[in-house]
């Protein structure tokens, strides 16, 4: 079920007023009913792997307990890795089965040997990588002793199989989620509005900007080879809006959505764009994933090669944006994406400056320094956007060297006007918009005549764009 869809729009009236009139009488009953909704919501897409989903929620409870009843060292980390391979190789399996096949093919045909091409028809789960890392990231915190394991197994799958974030996250801590799941919600008007005024701006970012989006980027990537510079430029441009428009919407629409329901969801996306270093923009981009891979990927693999000096840093480095590439995709042209991120990255390493994983807002008022800034990372946060947006390696390469030796040989077209110049009229509006979030501090502190104005007009495109239902980026992953 989407968000964006007609069905979800009869699902979360019913689901809300059935939870507070009828199921609000305590905590059991209002997380029973929201697990069982959840159920409802996952089934619509594939009842069959609502199986998988109540399986791998089970096993991390009952995981979990075995993990912390163990006082032996050895036993505990045996069964952390037991718990940990186990996840990663249902995960494997959904995700990278015929990535292998083809790789091991490709690489037979190479020296010499004849394979035949087999490609084995497996349908990935929707959220499989979601809620496999809530489930890790538990299970790790329990061997760590940062947290007891959850005695409630209603409130534990209801952490792992919650519908606002289910599919495309974000990526919740037991930590932050489960405190929450552990006590009765009671109804909060402000709450509920403010919930209503992230989804509305959620669905503006998906249905009016994403959807309207896609089809230049579609026909920039699509002819590419035939384009000039400013119309190659245009289509990297309008694919960063289409990212950060159909992900960010998407995480807002699930922090709404959780907030009519008293749940607060971690803040996925804090204006990332004006970010002034690829630092920085990692701690402003998919927060909830970027912090995941400090926490547990990063910080013990650099603890692991601490005696390397910077070369186990650079290497810890390497492997966590290696990681995070694979995550996106089964294809050459991810992994591509994290090696050439890692490198970007690399400055940061060097630097004296510590990068918070949650930033504070920041200031429209920006130096020329700043805005430079700004443009440096912008301009290699697109490249890295190319490789995750091309169907190859090959295509991204091409697409990049036809960019850059475009911009050489015929400067003069960067004046021209370009196929796609109409992405203007979605980007524009999103940039306005955080522009004024950023000098407020938040949407509650807009004026209200600009506010309700800009609900208006919000809500007017929405209703004109809304015929358009396309599944989010995010769900593949």
């Amino acid at each position: 079920m989407l968000f964006n869809s007609f069905e979800f729009l009869i699902f979360l009236p019913f689901v809300f007023l059935c939870y507070w009139y009828l199921f609000s009488k305590n905590k059991l009953t209002q997380n029973l009913f929201l697990l069982f909704a959840s159920y409802i919501f996952y089934a619509f897409w594939d009842i069959r792997f609502l199986i998988l989903l109540i399986f791998s929620g089970v096993l991390d409870f009952y995981l979990g307990k075995i993990i912390d009843k163990h006082e032996d060292e050895g036993k505990r980390k045996w069964f952390l890795r037991i718990s940990v391979f186990t996840k990663v190789l249902i995960l494997g399996y959904f995700k990278y089965t015929n990535f292998f096949i083809n790789t091991f093919n490709d690489l037979a045909n190479h020296f010499g040997y004849k394979t035949s091409s087999i490609d084995v028809n497996i349908i990935i789960p929707i959220g499989i990588s979601f809620y496999t890392f809530h489930g890790i990231s538990y299970l790790v915190d329990i061997y760590y002793k940062r947290i007891k394991p959850n005695n409630d197994i209603v409130e534990y799958n209801l952490f792992v199989a919650y519908f606002p974030l289910l599919v495309a996250g974000p990526i919740e801590r037991a930590t932050h989620l489960l405190p929450q799941l552990g006590k009765k919600r009671n109804f909060n008007y402000n709450q509920s509005i403010s919930g209503l005024r992230l989804i509305l701006w959620g669905m503006f970012k998906k249905v009016v900007v994403a959807d309207s989006l896609s089809n230049i980027v579609y026909q920039v990537f699509l002819n590419y080879s035939h384009l000039n510079a400013i119309s190659l430029i245009t289509g990297v441009v309008s694919l960063s809006f289409l990212i950060y428009g159909d992900f960010s919407g998407y995480s807002d629409i699930a922090r709404g959505v959780s907030r009519l329901f008293g749940i607060e969801l971690i803040k996925n996306f804090n204006f990332p764009y004006f970010s002034k270093s690829i630092g920085e923009y990692w701690s402003r981009w998919h927060i909830s994933f970027s912090s995941w891979l400090n926490d547990y990927v990063f910080t013990p693999l650099a603890i692991q090669y601490r005696n390397w000096g910077k070369i186990g840093v650079y290497l810890a480095v390497f492997l966590t944006f290696l990681i995070s590439g694979f995550w996106h995709g089964a294809a050459w042209h991810y992994v591509a994406q994290g090696v050439l991120f890692s490198i970007f990255y690399i400055p940061v390493v060097f630097s004296t400056k510590k990068v918070k994983f949650v930033q504070k807002l920041g200031s429209t008022t920006f130096s020329i320094v700043d805005v430079l800034k700004m443009f440096r990372t912008y301009v290699l946060v697109c490249i890295g956007y190319i490789y995750f947006r091309a169907d190859s390696l090959g295509q991204a390469s091409g697409y990049i060297v036809k960019l850059f030796s475009s911009i050489i040989k015929k400067p003069a077209d960067l004046f021209s006007l370009p196929v796609g110049w109409e992405c203007i009229i979605y980007i524009a509006p999103v940039v306005i918009a955080e522009l004024i979030f950023l000098k407020y501090g938040s949407m509650q502190k807009v004026p209200k005549f600009l506010k309700y104005f800009a609900y208006l007009i919000l809500g007017i495109m929405i209703f004109f764009c809304i015929d358009k239902k396309t599944s989010f980026v995010y769900f593949q992953f």
